[in-house]
């Protein structure tokens, strides 16, 4: 009998499982534009050629007594057209399945991934080779072989690069050519590391958490002031309400430049701007008190710590602003939330974060606790982070892919299912998409948002899935 590779959890993706809810299922994904109609049958022999170089992918999830652990298994993944909602769930505690799907609609090429098995960074590695293989059977007539990367033969299952490198105090080589503050764009799959629309951003991761909105299970946070928290209508089916905004990446980047902020936290800023002003009079004097907004960001912390695996690898940052304490401009919000992320995202701190976190996970007496009560304790933990946090954020910055799916591949997409107001952004040949997800059918925010772009001179393009009967039925006629 032939005993199948099995791997436990690793530190950040304990969490996911505990706090999925029919709500939030945890699940995101990143979408690829091609320039022509998807053609099935190749797709589908690509993605044979790319599943088998990432035995990560093909692992289920089980459950013992007292963790959650990944199993390796025969199954295959098979090419479907888009027939769910968005980031429908995909881990099912009754069924043994595969943790992703990857299907198709018109153009678009799409990747949605259960958070526990990988993040924003190790998705992307998987999309990015995917579409270029597809692309090296559609487009290329040189009759060369299949499309290999420097990720092949690096995504075993079990790998985990938290136990490698923070659960022992010792020395770590850490990536210092990024500088000290972390950076939004994953380590390309291709060539040097690519760089975010702005030099120090925060990544998903993520994703986010890339999703990728992960939190750190074992700290609750607990505000000293009253934050805001967003409320809404539900979706009817709870699908989450989504809505994508395609703007020039130069041109935010000099917005974010002129006031001496990164990409991600001008937007972030803008974000709580947005909210702020999508509030009607009522709203605004029964939510007087509710002053400080607060986001989470991924940080991806492979450009800290070299490592190629796949699975998740990253930790969460929290900023805020309390409005009423002196200016509260854009501008000047990002500024200050800037000064907050940069040393929260530096390698030493979230090594000795981390590190916490481990030994927190490593103890004996956690260690022998079932399952199913460290489930009940750490939905607990994330249900009180939730209640500290307004919005959560990610940004997997500037992708750049190989020819020749490099020259076929047009708008690249990011976002993930959401129990709070969220937006993921990447960019992709000079366009960034911002995508905002939502557990509520309002969209205030999102026009406020595209209204202050536009304002600016930007142009912006909305594009939204209907998720309301009238809207369904609408589209149906």
């Amino acid at each position: 009998m032939t005993v199948r590779p099995w791997v436990r959890l690793d530190n950040a993706s304990n969490i996911f499982l505990a706090a999925r809810s029919d709500v939030d299922p945890k699940v995101f994904r990143i979408s690829a534009e091609m320039d022509r109609d998807v053609n099935p049958r190749l797709l589908q022999k690509a993605l044979d050629t790319t599943f088998d170089r990432y035995p990560l992918y093909s692992a289920v999830l089980r459950s013992g007594v007292f963790w959650y652990y990944l199993l390796d298994s025969d199954l295959r993944p098979t090419v479907m057209p888009e027939l769910q909602h968005t980031c429908a769930a995909i881990y099912h505690p009754d069924r043994r399945t595969l943790l992703f799907r990857v299907v198709h609609h018109r153009r678009r090429i799409t990747l949605e991934i259960f958070h526990a098995l990988s993040d924003g960074t190790g998705a992307l590695w998987f999309l990015s080779d995917l579409v270029a293989e597809y692309a090296r059977l559609r487009y290329d007539d040189s009759g060369g072989g299949p499309v290999t990367s420097p990720t092949d033969a690096l995504q075993e299952l079990t790998a985990d690069s938290f136990t490698r490198y923070f659960r022992r105090r010792r020395r770590i080589p850490l990536r210092r050519s990024f500088g000290t503050e972390a950076e939004s764009a994953v380590l390309s799959p291709y060539g040097d590391p690519q760089h975010a629309m702005s030099e120090r951003t925060g990544e998903l991761p993520a994703s986010r958490q890339t999703t990728e909105d992960a939190v750190e299970p074992t700290q609750p946070h607990r505000p000293s002031r009253l934050v805001r928290r967003v409320r809404g209508t539900r979706t009817p089916d709870n699908r989450p309400r989504l809505v994508e905004l395609t703007v020039p990446a130069a041109d935010v980047l000099a917005l974010a430049r002129a006031e001496s902020a990164s990409i991600t936290m001008y937007l972030t800023a803008l974000f709580f701007e947005s909210i702020r002003r999508s509030d009607d009079g009522s709203q605004k004097r029964h939510r007087a008190r509710e002053r400080t907004f607060s986001a989470s960001v991924p940080v991806n912390l492979r450009q800290f710590f070299p490592s190629t695996s796949a699975r998740n690898f990253f930790a969460t940052v929290r900023v805020e602003h309390t409005y009423g304490d002196g200016p509260d401009d854009v501008g000047t919000v990002a500024r200050r939330l800037e000064a907050q992320f940069r040393p929260k995202a530096s390698a030493e701190f979230l090594a000795r974060k981390l590190r916490r976190l481990i030994r927190f996970e490593r103890m004996v007496v956690l260690r022998i606790v079932p399952r199913v009560l460290k489930d009940v304790l750490l939905r607990l933990i994330n249900w009180v982070n939730n209640r500290g946090l307004t919005v959560a954020v990610s940004n997997l910055g500037r992708v750049a892919l190989p020819e020749p799916s490099e020259s076929h591949v047009g708008r690249m997409l990011f976002h993930v299912s959401a129990v709070r107001p969220q937006f993921c952004a990447m960019s992709h040949g000079g366009m960034l998409t911002i995508s905002f997800t939502s557990p509520f059918v309002e969209t205030d925010h999102v026009r406020e948002f595209a209204r202050f772009l536009s304002a600016e001179g930007i142009d912006v393009r909305v594009a939204a899935a209907r998720v309301t009967e009238d809207e369904l039925e609408e589209a149906a006629l």
